[in-house]
């Protein structure tokens, strides 16, 4: 392993960080309100009526007192801030709350694969001293891509973006090295084995997942809604496990590309229909 280009200090943040405040195994109506505003309503001005935002839940099976709770709650977290619309009160995503879901949508959506230089950047991390600020720490930096190699030291095949706010964020430091040869390649430090399982089984479940919430609502955009907005709810719990390695370093029968595919293929299929009923929860 060779080690060049050697820096020290955080790395300016440039883009929005959407790290393990997500990391729930279950829709709850803060998630679910991540996912209207990051999918639905970032061509809307980033905002919305309270009633809109509940009738746009209630088809996925989240009641307005958890919605209203889940909006206050996010007012006090800094991600929603109140605005007075001609329909009446209603909530528009923070610049903080934009930059983070632009990140996860284009992660969530992105299709282009880039390209790599075949280097890796190390992460040398001096942790916080909180237990709770290092334990977040290590769930943030597995959800940018990076794997710890040994105990506070991350690797990854690109620099992240976000490396700087993580570290900022949690009052640690790190020097970083830029590494060529390395060989073996650390793939290993990833757990690709539970990814394949994973993929394998989104590719035989999430067309049930899809028929199950067409057929669950006699209007056809209502169920559109429902069965779209449960397909990328699903599909954003990849963005908690697959560090976006280069097709390199992936096996030749690796099934995350046909997984999405199939999720590019039934969001798009999905869309004028979820759209309608967006619009119709909107007032036009």
């Amino acid at each position: 392993m060779s080690l060049v280009t050697r820096t020290t200090g955080p790395h300016l943040f440039a883009g929005a960080v959407a790290g393990a405040d997500w990391q729930t195994p279950d829709m709850h109506a803060r998630s679910a309100l991540f996912d209207v505003y990051g999918d639905h309503l970032r061509a809307r001005d980033d905002q919305a009526p309270v009633a809109a935002l509940v009738r746009l839940l209630e088809p996925v099976g989240i009641a307005a007192p958890a919605v209203r709770t889940a909006i206050s709650r996010m007012v006090v977290q800094g991600w929603l801030e109140p605005v007075q619309l001609e329909t009446g009160r209603g909530y528009r995503a923070t610049a903080r709350a934009v930059r983070r879901v632009d990140e996860a949508g284009e992660r969530i959506y992105g299709s282009e694969a880039r390209a790599w230089d075949g280097s890796w950047q190390l992460v040398f991390v001096a942790p916080p001293a909180a237990r709770a600020a290092r334990a977040r720490l290590r769930a943030d930096l597995a959800f940018v891509g990076y794997a710890e190699l040994a105990d506070n030291v991350w690797v990854s095949p690109r620099a992240r973006a976000e490396l700087g706010f993580l570290l900022d964020r949690a009052g640690a430091g790190a020097s970083t090295a830029r590494a060529v040869d390395f060989l073996p390649p650390p793939v290993d430090a990833w757990d690709l084995g539970g990814l394949r399982t994973a993929y394998t089984r989104w590719l035989e479940t999430a067309p049930r997942l899809v028929a199950d919430h067409l057929t669950a609502h006699d209007d056809p955009d209502r169920a559109a809604f429902a069965a779209r907005f449960h397909l990328v709810h699903e599909w954003r719990k990849f963005l908690f496990a697959d560090p976006g390695l280069p097709a390199e370093l992936l096996p030749e029968d690796w099934p995350g590309g046909p997984a999405a595919e199939l999720f590019a293929h039934e969001a798009e299929r999905l869309r004028p229909g979820s759209d309608r009923f967006l619009a119709s929860c909107l007032g036009g």
